[in-house]
């Protein structure tokens, strides 16, 4: 399942990150990769951003770009 479309406060590994290089290059700036645990923490109304905490840092991500990631709850 898109990462847009997980529940808040579940978690969830990535299974896959689609795009091209720029694209994974960025989120792995942001120490977003693969086989990684991610939680949602908020989502804001009207399409708006999610936040997002993973390995203790929270951050936010558009949903477009929160789209091409894919994963897997976890429990």
């Amino acid at each position: 399942m898109p990462l847009s479309l997980l529940p808040i406060n579940k978690k969830a590994r990535i299974t896959s990150i689609l795009g091209g290089y720029g694209f994974q290059r960025k989120l792995g700036v942001m120490g977003i990769r693969e086989k990684q645990e991610i939680k949602i923490v908020s989502k804001q109304p009207f399409r708006g951003p999610l936040t997002v905490e993973i390995r203790g840092s929270q951050m936010t991500l558009g949903r477009g770009m929160a789209q091409k990631i894919t994963v897997e709850v976890v429990q």
